[in-house]
């Protein structure tokens, strides 16, 4: 996984409204867009440069 973090972090993030959602995969399977976690990763990377503090 690019992030690092965990599936239950991710899916609590996801809640909170800070993760992209996934994309429905099968039944029993999700996945998410290359592009949406790289941005939301980008977007975390812009706030720490900047000295703030990522919001969860």
């Amino acid at each position: 996984m690019r992030t690092g973090l965990s599936r239950s972090t991710i899916y609590q993030y996801i809640k909170d409204g800070v993760f992209p959602k996934p994309v429905p995969l099968g039944p029993r399977a999700v996945g998410w867009l290359e592009s949406d976690v790289s941005e939301w990763i980008a977007a975390r990377v812009k706030i720490a440069r900047a000295g703030g503090r990522p919001s969860t």
